[in-house]
C-alpha cells in the first residue's frame, strides 16, 4: 500500500520505544500514512522511568522543520514534547514561516514514572503563545490542571477545564480522562460550538506507556487524511483502547502498548 498522507512530527524521543517520537512513528505508520520528523530532545528512560534528558538545540529544531517541509510538505503536524520556552519560540517561527493548517498539540509536561518534562517559562509560552497556533490541544487530566490551574476531580470538572482551555485560545481540545478513578474512561471534546463525550471500556493493565503520543499522532493521521476532527478524535481514542487491550507485556514497568493492533500484513517475505 501507498501512505495516505504526510506527517510531520515534532517531540522528543524515547529510547525504550512505547513513547514520545518512537511510539508517533509507529502509529503514524500503522495508520497508513508517512511520517517525518523533528526531535527536540533525547530522552534515556526505559519502562521503569526516565534517567535523563538531552536537549535538541532550539536552531537545530527549527532546521529539521523547515528543511523537511521544504522538500516534503505534510498534510498535518503533531507536536508533543517542547521542554523550554527557547524550543517553543523556535517551533513558532518555524510554523510561521511552513503555513501547515492541521496541527495538533500534546502538551506532554510529566512522563508516566513523574518525571517532570518541561519548564515553567516554556508552560507560560505554551498557554499564552503556542495554544492559539494549534487546530487541537490534547491534554491528560494532570496536564489540564497545570494549564488552566484547576483541580480536575469528575467529567464536570473536565469540562469547565476543557473551557477554560477554549478562554486562552484554543479552537478544540480534547481532555483526556484515564486518571480519573472512574469505571470507564472518559475523553471529552469541547470547541466553542460543540460537546462531546467518549465513553469506553477501561483495561485493568500496567501497560499504558504513550497513550497520550499514541493518541495524538492518530488524531493527526486521520485528520492528515481529510477526516473531520472530531471523527478524528473518535477513531484515534478507537486504535488507543484496542492497542491497549491487546497490549505485548513488555518490561518491568509501565510497559507500551500494541501499536500493530490496526494491521494486517498480507504481503509474504521470502
Amino acid at each position: 500500500m501507498k501512505p495516505n498522507s504526510k506527517v510531520l512530527i515534532i517531540a522528543g524521543s524515547d529510547s525504550s520505544g512505547g513513547a514520545g517520537i518512537q511510539a508517533d512513528i509507529k502509529t503514524v505508520t500503522a495508520l497508513g500514512s508517512y511520517a517525518m520528523t523533528a526531535i527536540t530532545a533525547v530522552t534515556i528512560q526505559n519502562t521503569t522511568g526516565v534517567k535523563s534528558i538531552v536537549a535538541i538545540d532550539s536552531k537545530e529544531i527549527f532546521n529539521q522543520i523547515i528543511y523537511s517541509c521544504k522538500d516534503i510538505r505534510p498534510n498535518a503536524i503533531k507536536i508533543g514534547m517542547l521542554n523550554s520556552s527557547k524550543v517553543i519560540k523556535s517551533v513558532i517561527k518555524a510554523l510561521d514561516q511552513i503555513k501547515i493548517k492541521k496541527i495538533i498539540l500534546d502538551p506532554v509536561m510529566v512522563a508516566k514514572g513523574g518525571s517532570k518534562l518541561i519548564d515553567s517559562k516554556a508552560i507560560q509560552l505554551l498557554k499564552t503563545k503556542l495554544i492559539k497556533k494549534v487546530s487541537l490541544i490534547t491534554p491528560n487530566i494532570p496536564e489540564a490542571e497545570i494549564l488552566t490551574k484547576t483541580k480536575i476531580f469528575n467529567k464536570e470538572d473536565m469540562i469547565y477545564a476543557a473551557y477554560k482551555l477554549i478562554e486562552l485560545g484554543a479552537k478544540n481540545v480534547l481532555i483526556k480522562g484515564g486518571h480519573l478513578n472512574y469505571k470507564n474512561v472518559i475523553d471529552i471534546f469541547i470547541n466553542k460550538k460543540d460537546i462531546k463525550i467518549f465513553n469506553n471500556k477501561r483495561y485493568k493493565t500496567k501497560n499504558t506507556h504513550g497513550t497520550g503520543c499514541t493518541l495524538s499522532s492518530a488524531v493527526t493521521a486521520f485528520m492528515s487524511c481529510g477526516k473531520p476532527i472530531k471523527k478524528s478524535c473518535e477513531l484515534g481514542i478507537k486504535y488507543v483502547n484496542l492497542a491497549i487491550k491487546s497490549n505485548p507485556n513488555y518490561g518491568n514497568g509501565h510497559g507500551p502498548i500494541n501499536h500493530l493492533i490496526s494491521l494486517k500484513v498480507k504481503t509474504k517475505f521470502k
